[in-house]
């Protein structure tokens, strides 16, 4: 479909996505997500007009994802919700025979869950503020995302808390802060200061501020409290406004610096940066903290998605002492 790359040129496909997401409040993550899954189909259908499509082609689509291109569940599915909102959302189309399009089942996965002295060994070696990074995750159960988008004034040292600002379903919460963390902390905001002062005195632009924020409170973006905890150590072009400006630490630095991590310590697990997170949940859990405490920190809306965890606890075969043990 011509000009379905320019994404910021008014009148173009792409464009009104953007702006029909970012008037639903969608992360840019679902943003970005939904763009690619779209782009997809268009040229999958010769860059023919999605308004001149229909369920046949739709389902072609979406079946070609799960056969020829052999995508998990959850791929398939967001295509589907992407196409739904293209149509439902974009172009203003009722279309019911979309919502009848097969559903691909997700198989049921148990997380993959560090012991505690797994959790020790990968946490010993990482470095930097990658060390700090880690420490988080499994102190607090933050996402990774959630890590790199911390502010100076999320972080309560007083109380030990930290304050989780538009998290999953753009709720806010709050979560413990590990008393191990306060001195590496300290350091980090104190490199960080120094960036601060790098890009006052250079007159860059101050970071990005969420929702209408970046309308109301533009200038907030150069105080200091709204500075990101992990900044990166350049300058780059935000995604959502073209302004060159001081971003976060990239999630993916840090995910390969775990996987590196894991492999030194010898962990035969698939280690990603969420085992942290559900090793934070399970280690709770089996410290004998109620579910509903773990689900709080979590931030699940739902307690059944926390009970996925009392499937991975200190024992296998869902606590259950093998026959043989006692032979």
């Amino acid at each position: 479909m011509p000009g379905l790359e320019e994404a910021n040129r008014p009148g173009t496909l792409v464009h009104w996505i953007r702006e029909r997401s970012r008037l639903k409040r969608y992360s840019i993550r679902t943003e970005q997500a939904y763009c690619d899954r779209i782009r997809r189909f268009v040229l999958f259908h010769g860059k023919r007009h999605p308004a001149g499509l229909g369920a046949l082609e739709v389902e072609a689509f979406l079946t070609s994802l799960a056969v020829e291109g052999r995508v998990a569940a959850s791929t398939q599915n967001q295509a589907k919700s992407a196409l739904l909102f293209l149509y439902r959302e974009v172009l203003g189309a009722d279309l019911p025979w979309l919502e009848s399009v097969q559903q691909a089942k997700a198989p049921s996965r148990l997380p993959v869950v560090l012991t505690r002295e797994e959790a020790a060994r990968i946490l010993a070696r990482l470095d930097g503020v990658y060390a700090l990074i880690g420490l988080l995750l499994y102190g607090t159960g933050l996402r990774v995302v959630q890590a790199m988008r911390l502010r100076v004034k999320d972080i309560d040292p007083v109380r030990e808390q930290v304050t989780v600002r538009c998290g999953k379903g753009d709720r806010d919460r709050t979560t413990v802060l590990p008393k191990r963390v306060k001195p590496m902390l300290k350091e980090a905001l104190a490199g960080a200061r120094e960036l601060f002062d790098q890009d006052r005195a250079n007159g860059a632009p101050g970071v990005a501020l969420p929702g209408a924020l970046e309308r109301k409170m533009s200038r907030s973006g150069e105080r200091w409290e709204w500075f990101w905890i992990f900044p990166a150590d350049h300058l780059s072009r935000d995604p959502e406004t073209g302004v060159v400006r001081r971003h976060h630490l990239h999630p993916d630095v840090y995910g390969e610096n775990v996987r590196r991590a894991a492999t030194a310590a010898g962990i035969a697990k698939r280690v990603t940066t969420h085992c942290l997170r559900h090793s934070f949940a399970t280690h709770l859990l089996e410290g004998g903290y109620d579910i509903r405490t773990v689900q709080e920190l979590l931030g699940h809306s739902d307690v059944s998605t926390t009970m996925i965890y009392t499937h991975v606890l200190n024992k296998g075969g869902r606590g259950v002492g093998s026959p043989l043990d006692v032979l």
